[in-house]
């Protein structure tokens, strides 16, 4: 499938090293507002929508793996952007593994947070694809939002957690059930050695779609890794640890 023209935003001092984030399945690049002016203040943050979701183009389904990175790929060309870090949640970081597996040179630091390398069972994403072109996203919404958050958080941040519900319900159908594809195909388990870049792998204390298991699979495999395990979060633990997740993005890409 031939790359898109994603929708994206840039921010941050023009000369200083990019970073690339990627998003969760059923978000909008909005899902990095919690990061964005701490990142920003001293990296070249470009924030884009995965196609399918928020502004981007919705070309028919299904996608695969390697469609979602050679998008960023040609972002990046289109940026003249010739090597950045990649930062991603959940599929976000799905496509960060394979860009770091297929395209290293243009890869630098890679953060995976909240990730899986294989997230079965196919049967499962079949369930869910059949529901998104039957019912729609916004049959899926509640149950989705129910999985990012931990309850504690949800009960004291409802408006926060009515919007991001919006978010998903809001996700055409086509891109929601072509990137649910994607994740149904994906097995990257045997490829992560090849990873070269010093990654970091995130996971939520209390991630019930991707436990910190998979992020400590994912870890033991790619050479040189390093993990960090967030209490208290759930599945975007970006935004419900907001300060914590920044922080150890910062001091990984800071590193000499």
């Amino acid at each position: 499938m031939t790359a898109i023209q994603l929708h994206h935003v840039v921010e941050g001092p023009p000369d200083a090293p990019a970073l690339v984030l990627a998003n969760s399945l059923g978000s909008t690049l909005a899902m990095w507002e919690p990061q964005i002016d701490r990142l920003a203040a001293e990296l070249r943050v470009v924030r884009f929508d995965l196609r399918g979701h928020g502004r981007s183009p919705v070309p028919p389904g299904p996608y695969t793996l390697t469609d979602l990175a050679e998008d960023v790929i040609a972002l990046l060309d289109r940026l003249e952007i010739p090597r950045a870090h990649i930062a991603g949640v959940s599929l976000g970081g799905m496509i960060a593994m394979r860009l770091g597996i297929d395209a290293p040179d243009r890869v630098d630091r890679l953060v995976l947070c909240c990730t899986s390398a294989k997230l079965g069972p196919p049967s499962a994403w079949e369930d869910r694809i059949r529901i998104v072109r039957e019912q729609g996203t916004e049959a899926l919404a509640d149950t989705v939002v129910g999985r990012w958050f931990t309850p504690a958080w949800a009960a004291a941040n409802p408006d926060r957690v009515r919007r991001l519900r919006e978010m998903i319900a809001s996700t055409p159908d086509e891109g929601y059930a072509g990137c649910c594809a994607a994740i149904r195909d994906m097995d990257l388990e045997p490829e992560l050695p090849r990873i070269t870049a010093p990654t970091l792998v995130i996971a939520g204390a209390d991630d019930p779609a991707t436990p910190p298991d998979h992020g400590a699979r994912i870890a033991a495999a790619i050479p040189g890794a390093r993990m960090a395990v967030v209490p208290h979060s759930a599945h975007l633990a970006n935004i419900e640890q907001a300060d914590e997740v920044t922080t150890r993005i910062l001091e990984h890409l800071r590193v000499a």
